[in-house]
């Protein structure tokens, strides 16, 4: 198997000191310059490094300090792509209660394109300030289609739907094939949708809101990612972080992996699965039945939405539970989400943050030598 995913890794995302979002307000707000943010970014994410470096983990991230958000300062970057607010309300849930809103989404307005490189600059950065291996996320394609459906698609451009996922696969295939060529081999897909397609109600909703089918759905999303990588290199480790919703402590979809199952593990293309199991909104292991040998699953047991610390014991006792389903050669530990999915919201500080890995770091060490 490839070395990636590591058997104490992370998902990507985390915690912005307090002078980086300081800086991107005063920039928004026309106060400091491009070139100054840049600095300061940078200077942010040697920082980031050298924590990461320093806990012992071996997958080693900018913690997307360059980004607003986790999805669209990827996808309004696509030509033709413009924001817009979707129709349909998203219910977040914390133990606090429910929060209803209608999430920001994009919308195609004609046939997409890449006018330049998007994040490679920033893999480029990072992998000249560590010593480890340099692991970039991305946005899964599936989310240009799920939170809009057919409706925010232009039909003049994309008469078709098999058009629309046969130029999105291309774009994305244009900026991991640059990600590539700058020394990437470690790429990570952030994909929500898989865990929605677990959730009754969000099922149920995908046909009255988008008018697709929750079932065939899936198989739909496995072939675009597999199309959008299939120009890899067979040394570039691949994986999926599969969430039901992150941002400030709350969630979106609940329910086992079990629709899902077979098709994620068995049909897409890729080395390797960060799935969510803090919380038995995930349900059980039974679903790592169909893992297949070769392929890799990090299983997200410590939480990233509070603070509080999870327990070596528990952490194994966890571990032990999921290898009776699949061998526990196959997997690996990690929290079960980035920290920070945007800027705000965290429900932890840095120093929170930093026990956190160091606690994956240290049950790693000691399930798997």
């Amino acid at each position: 198997m490839k070395p990636a995913p590591f058997r104490a890794d992370h998902v990507g995302s985390l915690i912005r000191p307090d002078y980086l979002i300081e800086a991107r307000q005063r920039r928004a707000a026309g106060e400091i310059s491009a070139e100054e943010l840049k600095t300061i970014q940078e200077q942010a994410v040697r920082e980031v490094v050298a924590l990461q470096e320093d806990i012992g983990l071996h997958s080693i991230t900018d913690g997307e300090y360059n980004r607003g958000s986790w999805h669209t300062d990827f996808l309004l970057r696509f030509e033709n792509v413009e924001p817009h607010q979707s129709a349909h309300k998203s219910t977040f849930r914390s133990s606090e209660g429910t929060v209803e809103n209608k999430p920001h989404t994009v919308r195609v307005t004609g046939k997409l394109g890449r006018p330049d490189p998007i994040f490679v600059d920033d893999f480029k950065y990072l992998k000249s300030v560590t010593k480890e291996t340099p692991k970039i996320t991305i946005p899964s394609p599936s989310i240009m289609h799920f939170r809009g459906g057919r409706e925010a698609i232009d039909t003049t451009a994309y008469p078709t739907m098999d058009e629309f996922y046969t130029d999105l696969a291309a774009v994305y295939a244009q900026e991991i094939g640059d990600l590539v060529d700058a020394g990437c081999r470690y790429l990570q897909i952030d994909e929500t949708n898989f865990a929605y397609l677990c959730d009754p109600t969000l099922r149920a909703q995908v046909q009255t809101s988008i008018g697709e089918d929750p079932d065939e759905l899936p198989h739909v999303y496995a072939r675009l990612i597999n199309a959008a990588i299939a120009g890899r290199p067979d040394d570039m480790a691949v994986c999926m972080h599969v969430c039901r919703g992150n941002f400030a402590g709350r969630w979106v979809a609940e329910g086992g992996y079990e629709p899902v199952a077979d098709v994620m593990f068995n049909e897409l293309n890729i080395d390797g699965y960060f799935l969510e199991y803090d919380s038995d909104r995930a349900g059980g292991f039974e679903p790592l039945r169909f893992v297949p040998k070769g392929k890799k699953v990090v299983l997200g047991l410590v939480t990233t939405k509070h603070g509080e610390m999870e327990t070596v014991d528990e952490l194994k006792r966890r571990i032990e539970e999921a290898a009776k389903f699949v061998d526990i050669d196959q997997l690996a530990l990690s929290p079960q989400c980035g920290f920070s999915s945007g800027i705000g919201g965290n429900m932890m500080g840095i120093e929170n943050e930093k026990a956190k890995l160091a606690l994956v770091v240290k049950v790693a060490e000691e399930v798997w030598g």
